[in-house]
């Protein structure tokens, strides 16, 4: 049988689905903004973040393809506690989470449209509009384009580091740096909390699995499921190193920082790939990362009410579809209040979603690794021996991290 790349590409799903949820603010905002202030210098962090928080989030097709359940219902397994658990992280980051990812397309869409300046007013209009994607059932649509999405901002962002790479006369040093300091201890904590996504999309990716798998489940095993994973992943790590390197090439040693400004900032990141591909590039440029960012707001303001309301159908043994409404109506809402007192601090509403997003780690990897080692999983599933000990150096990595940042506040 010959290969047929067109059904392929569609026989993806949840994998390109958590790139599209992951190519966001960790690698437009957070590693561009690594490669600006220090070069090539923190590329060891974005390497070893991936690498440590691999196994945690391959466990969430793992389980899925396994049982043909979410973690959700799996941490149900391992006790009401962790359950409630992961339900009270969920509701105390998802709303930062939520802002973060929607201020920063706004500030695009203000650059692309240049209708208006207001930020505010562009994220209620994001806002509302992504409601009524999710609300009227056209998501699919959107699921299908993600692919097209990622396909062009990898080749432009691949194009741009190449005519970066040929344009720069300055000698290119790939010297490692350890951030000292409150300051800039807090960027790097920030840095590895989104790289390549928060550890809780594992729950989101299982919940897209299982739904997957419901479609075809002969096809939709697990060979094809950590397969469909990977390329996802590893799309993720290659394009944050290339955001990396575009801050490195044209704004490290410059003195031009980033904007805290969503608005500036979006142009300031427009200019990255103009500067290396010309003027003409920019609206396709613009088109492409704004339409990039639109599809994280958007899977995000779906996958927190959606992994909401199947823990509080759990908690209470009720049905899931009522609580679905109440959960996406209330993150609408919560966004909107959290943007109109901090709408003109882009920065610092990431820095905390970032933050939280850390620290809250060791209990998804934690649970997670617990949950596939379990008697609930299927023995044939269980994870190797490699990945079980990448899992305990996983574990400590982050871990470790959170305590050396939390003793340098």
């Amino acid at each position: 049988m010959s290969f047929q790349p067109l059904a392929f590409i569609r026989s993806l799903g949840p994998g390109l689905l958590f790139a599209g949820a992951a190519i966001g603010v960790s690698h437009l905002v957070q590693s561009t903004r690594a490669g600006a202030d220090y070069g090539f210098g923190l590329l060891w962090a974005l390497l070893l973040v991936n690498l440590f928080k691999y196994p945690f989030f391959q466990f969430g097709p793992r389980y899925a393809s396994a049982t043909g359940e979410s973690l959700i219902e799996g941490y149900s397994k391992l006790g009401k506690g962790v359950l409630v658990m992961y339900f009270l992280l969920t509701f105390l980051t998802m709303f930062t989470i939520q802002a973060a990812v929607t201020i920063v397309t706004a500030g695009l869409a203000s650059n692309l449209f240049g209708i208006s300046p207001n930020l505010l007013l562009w994220s209620i209009i994001i806002t509302v509009l992504s409601l009524l994607i999710l609300l009227i059932g056209k998501y699919k649509v959107l699921d299908n384009l993600i692919k097209i999405i990622i396909v062009v901002l990898a080749l432009s962002s691949v194009i741009a580091v190449f005519m970066a790479i040929y344009k720069t006369s300055s000698q290119i040093s790939f010297a490692q740096v350890l951030p000292k300091g409150s300051l800039e201890i807090g960027f790097l904590i920030a840095f590895l909390g989104w790289m390549p996504a928060p550890l809780d999309v594992s729950v989101w990716h299982s919940l897209w699995a299982v739904e997957k798998k419901k479609e075809n489940a002969k096809i939709y095993d697990k060979k094809h499921s950590l397969f469909d994973f990977n390329i996802g992943y590893f799309t993720t790590i290659f394009l944050g190193v290339c955001f990396v390197s575009l801050g490195a090439l044209v704004m490290f040693n410059s003195g031009e920082e980033f904007s805290g400004n969503a608005g500036k900032f979006a142009q300031q990141l427009i200019n990255l790939y103009t500067e290396n591909l010309g003027v003409g590039a920019s609206i396709f440029i613009s088109i492409a990362a704004f339409t990039t960012m639109f599809s994280t707001t958007l899977t995000t303001l779906d996958a927190s009410p959606r992994a909401m309301a199947k823990s509080t159908a759990l908690i209470v043994n009720k049905d899931s579809d009522k609580f679905y409404l109440f959960w996406i109506f209330l993150l609408a809402i919560g966004t909107i209040l959290i943007l109109s007192f901090f709408i003109s601090n882009m920065k610092f509403m990431i820095k905390i979603a970032t933050i939280l997003s850390f620290l809250t780690a060791p209990f998804y990897a934690i649970t997670n690794y617990l949950l596939v080692i379990s008697k609930h999983m299927p023995i044939e599933y269980h994870p190797s021996r490699g990945l079980k000990l990448l899992s305990y150096f996983g574990i400590i990595f982050l871990i470790g991290f959170s305590i050396w940042y939390l003793m340098n506040l």
